[in-house]
């Protein structure tokens, strides 16, 4: 009762927040190219992103990995009503159960998405979820980065971030990244590396 009351109460946060943002993108053609040839994408995201994220790439029938702890339950919930499924597991329990699943999807040609360093961090290190996984089926790993205007941020380890109504929010999209032929120390350096890339590029110094 809890869980589903609380659920109701976060979509309705983002679809009316959300509803009121005023999106810039840039790099769009680093997503619409590997859509125009039907391949699967690997998205890549920090985890303090996730309010803004989940309105801005709404109904595409990602399959997202979101935590088997508590929180989790209420993220999947959420998301699963803006369209999206959800796989559950993390770096700590039921990551290879979550993993397999988002293989699968991979194969169905579903895009699937990451927050490279959820669920609990550190903030903004890249774990090895996403690299494994573009080895494993050769789908390209397209990091992005959301960056409002103005936001309320959480005393959380992550500083979760919620957009304030009416924000302007620059959407970077960045070079996909496939890592077949990569060894996975070298791989998990190119997603670092780019995605330290575009948030230096979005955040205001």
């Amino acid at each position: 009762m809890l869980i589903g009351g609380v659920s109701l109460l976060g979509w309705a946060l983002v679809w009316l927040i959300g509803g009121t943002l005023r999106y810039r993108i840039e790099g769009w053609s680093n997503f619409q190219e590997l859509k125009d040839q039907k391949r699967p994408i690997i998205y890549s995201f920090w985890h303090n992103q996730i309010f803004t994220a989940t309105h801005f790439w709404r109904f595409r029938e990602i399959v997202v990995i979101t935590s088997e702890h508590f929180d989790g339950e209420y993220i999947a919930r959420i998301i699963e009503r803006f369209g999206y499924y959800a796989a559950r597991g993390s770096s700590r329990r039921g990551g290879l159960k979550a993993l397999l699943q988002l293989k699968k999807s991979i194969e169905r040609g579903r895009d699937v998405a990451f927050t490279v360093d959820g669920p609990s961090g550190p903030v903004y290190r890249v774990k090895p979820g996403p690299i494994w996984l573009s080895r494993k089926t050769g789908a390209p790993i397209v990091p992005f980065h959301v960056q409002p205007e103005k936001f309320w941020s959480l005393n959380s380890w992550d500083n979760f971030r919620i957009p304030k109504p009416f924000s302007s929010v620059l959407v970077k999209i960045g070079r996909p990244l496939s890592v077949r032929k990569e060894d996975k120390e070298t791989a998990t350096i190119l997603c670092q590396q780019e995605m330290d890339r575009l948030r230096e590029r979005c955040e205001p110094c």
